[in-house]
């Protein structure tokens, strides 16, 4: 495995891909990570937003501990709960 020691990494798993994230910017303006690109300045592409995000421009959205684990039962017992 190749990994580039240029790259910040802890970032790059930090600000992944589904993580919501709200434009510091511009406050109540919710968003979600589309894409992480290392080789890419700025980084991080969003979803609605075609314009691509420094970390320091966005605000993690942490997701709701109810939520993790309500997936982690579903995945153990087969069984995927929609809300």
């Amino acid at each position: 495995m190749n990994l580039d020691p240029n790259v910040d990494w802890e970032e790059a798993f930090e600000y992944r891909p589904g993580q919501k994230v709200e434009l510091i910017s511009q406050p109540g303006s919710f968003d979600t990570i589309a894409l992480y690109e290392p080789m890419m300045v700025p980084p991080i592409w969003l979803t609605k937003d075609p314009k691509p995000r420094y970390a320091h421009e966005l605000r993690l959205i942490p997701h709701p501990v109810k939520e993790i684990a309500d997936l982690t039962l579903a995945a153990r017992f087969g069984k995927a709960r929609i809300k």
